[in-house]
């Protein structure tokens, strides 16, 4: 494994088209990587997500918060210096898709051995006594693949609160009054007071198993070149971190277990005219292709379910059958 250098960049355009240019472009069949990188503020927008109503866009914009989406499922979350994020990269297998418990246990290891009773919870949290310090995503193409997570250190938890707006189904599928109650920092569970920087060094000798003596990449002025053209073409363009909502006459709401969905349908004269698919689910794939088998088909359940017959749902949304997810459109 090798360890890659972010050369100490903050901005969270940068460091996600980083994490994308690196699992398109390393040779991750060969080795794998791990990328550890702190934004300062930002709200990172999970793939599947409607950001615009995901995020508090009045105190984002007065409190100069960086809105990026990511190439991952998932929900948002909010990054500032005291949150430190990791992401392993590696080849892509069946075995490791979803596979939240093996990306996140050299974490929880290294957490432990600090004093910190760490434990995977849920589909994809690290907690601490019952309280979230690490969210974890996924993304993946035919070669490669990351699982990356924040690490919530010494973050401005008040700012978590204000910057996004959790969804009242989410706060009572999870049994809680108030993210702030469920959320924690690791500072708070340590008895040794470190930084955040050298939190990340604890880690980092702890996964490599030495003291400083670890393989390194560095970039190229090429390889960077590269990925500030992605940072600029495609992370700072508010096509992508935006998006625009599609005019809908219908809307579909509701929460699995592995997330929810949030279906607009805009149906002209029995005839699905448009279909847009939001959520915070974890799947891999793209949901334009479902959306793209759903357009200009009746609304009505036998051709819902023969327009998506050989779908892989699965891949695409979550562990959801045909006939459920039609039941969920037309319910």
């Amino acid at each position: 494994m090798k360890l890659i250098h972010n050369n100490n960049i903050t901005d969270a355009t940068l460091n996600l088209a980083l994490e994308e240019w690196a699992v398109r472009n390393l040779d991750l069949e060969n080795d794998d990587y791990l990328l550890f990188y702190i934004n300062r503020n930002a709200i990172i927008i999970g793939k599947h997500q409607n950001t615009i109503e995901e995020i508090n866009t009045g105190y984002a914009a007065e409190n100069n918060i960086q809105v990026v989406r990511r190439i991952s499922g998932g929900g948002a979350v909010y990054h500032d210096e005291g949150n430190l994020n990791f992401s392993f990269l590696t080849k892509f297998s069946q075995q490791s898709i979803h596979n939240f418990k093996k990306f996140t246990l050299p974490v929880i290891s290294t957490l432990q051995s600090l004093g910190v009773n760490a434990e995977l919870n849920g589909r994809n949290d690290i907690t601490v006594d019952g309280r979230k310090i690490s969210g974890n995503a996924q993304f993946s193409n035919t070669k490669a693949m990351f699982s990356h997570g924040t690490l919530l250190f010494d973050s401005q938890l008040e700012n978590v609160v204000e910057a996004l707006n959790v969804k009242m189904d989410k706060i009572e599928s999870k049994g809680i009054k108030s993210i702030r109650s469920r959320v924690g920092n690791i500072s708070e569970f340590l008895t040794e007071k470190i930084s955040v920087l050298e939190f990340k060094e604890k880690l980092i000798k702890s996964i490599f198993g030495s003291a400083g003596n670890y393989p390194v990449y560095n970039l190229s002025d090429n390889e960077w070149e590269a990925v500030y053209e992605l940072a600029n073409s495609k992370y700072r363009n508010w096509d992508w971190n935006y998006g625009r909502s599609p005019e809908f006459n219908i809307q579909k709401i509701n929460r699995f277990d592995f997330g929810q969905i949030d279906a607009r349908i805009f149906v002209k004269d029995g005839v699905i005219k448009d279909i847009k698919i939001y959520g915070d689910f974890l799947a891999h794939g793209d949901t334009i292709e479902i959306e793209s088998a759903l357009k200009n088909i009746k609304f009505k359940k036998d051709e819902i379910q023969d327009a998506l017959a050989g779908a892989d749902l699965h891949h695409h949304i979550g562990e959801i059958s045909i006939q459920d997810f039609t039941n969920f459109l037309l319910s």
